[in-house]
């Protein structure tokens, strides 16, 4: 996503320091960092959301061509004409 590297911490860091002053900066710190892990947790929870539903669509398309190239009654008759494994006669 952003591609921040150490002398851009260190830029951002120094600036901190003098605007906020080095009372503040640790209460800016934990507020800044609290505000990025909320920001993590939703997103992460909205591409989790995505990815179900993307995962629901592809079986709902894999079902249905499996009803498409196979359906239920012909699965059923195909049933009702079979005998049992065993050799035994259907007892209604």
């Amino acid at each position: 996503m952003f591609d921040v590297g150490a002398l851009e911490l260190l830029v951002i860091s120094v600036v901190a320091l003098i605007v906020v002053g080095p009372e503040r900066l640790p209460t800016l710190a934990r507020t800044a960092g609290l505000w990025v892990g909320r920001a993590r947790r939703a997103f992460s929870s909205v591409k989790e959301e995505i990815d179900r539903e993307i995962k629901a669509d592809e079986l709902k398309e894999i079902l249905r061509k499996q009803a498409a190239s196979n359906p239920l009654e012909t699965l059923l008759e195909e049933g009702k004409g079979a005998r049992p494994a065993d050799g035994s006669k259907d007892r209604p």
